[in-house]
């Protein structure tokens, strides 16, 4: 059985996300989102409702249990391997995701040799959606349901007074 781990900070999950982990149940035979905790980042969501907003909405995508949500700390090759997947996937936007993410390839390749990177691109219509201009755009009363799910959306305007 192939096991794919999809990190990120989720914070909001995206519809760009969604699209990511819809797209890795078809590739993987489970997925275990992971996300991470920074002690030095203040999330606008805490860590649990991040986890219950990915269960509740993209997780139960797969049905059963092929997709589940974790909070990790620490190598994200590590979390990898803890919960025994053998790829990391990454949603790519655009050539400065691609830059980057390279670069993070090569380092987790030389620390998890036995753990492969695949990226998934993003698809057009999620491809300009970023977690961090949700956050922006909420937090200035902007309109950010084209880019979230209702039910984030809905987290969202607990959060914020937003259209």
């Amino acid at each position: 059985m192939n096991c794919g781990f999809y990190p990120g900070s989720f914070d909001p999950p995206t519809l760009g996300h969604r699209d990511i982990i819809r797209r890795g149940l078809r590739m993987f035979d489970r997925l275990v989102v992971g996300i991470g905790v920074h002690p030095s980042k203040t999330p606008m969501f805490p860590d649990a409702e991040r986890v219950a907003m990915l269960e509740e909405e993209f997780c139960g995508l797969a049905g059963g249990d092929r997709a589940r949500a974790i909070l990790f700390r620490g190598l994200t090759v590590e979390a990898a391997r803890k919960e025994g997947a053998q790829f990391i996937v990454r949603g790519l936007r655009d050539t400065g995701d691609l830059n980057y993410e390279m670069q993070m390839s090569g380092m987790n390749a030389q620390l998890a040799p036995d753990i492969e990177t695949v990226f998934v691109a993003a698809s057009p219509e999620t491809a300009h959606i970023t977690a961090t201009l949700v956050r922006q755009i909420a937090s200035l009363g902007g309109d950010v349901s084209a880019f979230v799910s209702p039910a984030v959306l809905h987290r969202i305007r607990g959060k914020f007074k937003v259209s």
